[in-house]
């Protein structure tokens, strides 16, 4: 087995030589050799979870088995990323024709995949809704839109909202980023129009607040963005971009809620809504992050 040094670990993961021994000395790096003061440390040895950084972060008890495990694949996805540039974008392209299919299918698009594929490269496609084709370019362009804030370090706020709507509903110039003027026919008690510009307002000012673990946070927002509904249409999906928006601003993957999980997915709106519970929505975004974590270990481990 091939070593490396205490200073050459530290360098590798990015830490404080000090750091590095503290891990060793805790037992949290697989077979160290102790040498005299120092360590000598496996080559390929993954680098611990620093727990430090969620110090003042409150986690309920009923997440912190799920959280840790996430957290723990995270920092090896990162310790282990090799990929190469070509193979980044095949994966994001990959990413963005099965995340705009299971968008806009929970929203009735009734295009495949393939065909959702096709539109995305520019593909008009003859005998197929307009309206639909339409509102897969407009939320492939969502999509990329949101990648772009991601990398250009833009924070979310009401006009990155507006704009995010705005290409969601490239179909509807009526009502794109503008918030709701009318009430919303439904059994949830969603707030009345006039209200819709204070609660989108405070929502945005709590993100600078509170001491969630980030994919907790990303989920209440979500949450509460949904129970405000503020626009007449294209909520879900402009939704769905905030929440992956919010995880990815936090080191994690995106996340595709399938439409074979639209139950799921409503029961964790309806547990929200109606008894201001937001765990079954917590667990399935949870889950599914982890899920694509071990997808990605699985190709970075070849």
């Amino acid at each position: 087995m091939e070593y490396i040094t205490v200073k050459e670990a530290a360098a590798k993961w990015g830490v404080s030589e000090r750091r590095v021994c503290a891990f060793c000395a805790e037992g949290r790096v697989e077979g160290v050799i102790r040498k005299g003061r120092s360590y000598l440390i496996p080559k390929d040895a993954i680098r611990p979870i620093d727990n430090r950084s969620y110090r003042g972060v409150y986690i309920p008890k009923r997440y912190k088995t799920l959280f840790a495990s996430i957290d723990k694949m995270k920092h090896e996805t990162v310790s282990r990323n090799r990929l190469t540039r070509r193979e980044i974008v095949k994966l994001l392209e990959d990413f963005l024709v099965e995340f705009t299919y299971n968008s806009v299918a929970m929203e009735g698009n009734s295009l495949t995949l393939e065909e959702i594929s096709q539109v995305l490269q520019g593909v008009t496609l003859e005998g197929k809704p307009l309206k639909d084709q339409l509102e897969t370019v407009g939320y492939g362009d969502a999509a990329r839109y949101v990648m772009s804030l991601l990398s250009d370090n833009i924070p979310i706020s009401e006009w990155v909202i507006r704009e995010i709507h705005s290409l969601v509903m490239v179909d509807n110039y009526q009502h794109r980023g503008e918030y709701r003027s009318v009430n919303i026919a439904s059994e949830y008690n969603h707030p009345k129009p006039d209200l819709v510009p204070v609660r989108m307002e405070r929502l945005v000012a709590s993100l600078d607040k509170g001491s969630r673990h980030p994919i907790e946070k990303a989920v209440l927002f979500y949450l509460e963005y949904s129970r405000i509904h503020p626009f007449i249409e294209g909520n879900g999906r402009t939704g769905f971009l905030l929440l992956n928006l919010m995880l990815m601003q936090a080191g994690y993957p995106p996340i595709i809620i399938k439409y074979a999980d639209k139950e799921k997915h409503i029961d964790g709106l309806n547990q929200y809504f109606n008894n201001t519970d937001e765990s079954p929505m917590v667990f399935l975004i949870g889950e599914y992050v982890r899920d694509i974590l071990c997808q990605y270990l699985e190709i970075l481990r070849e």
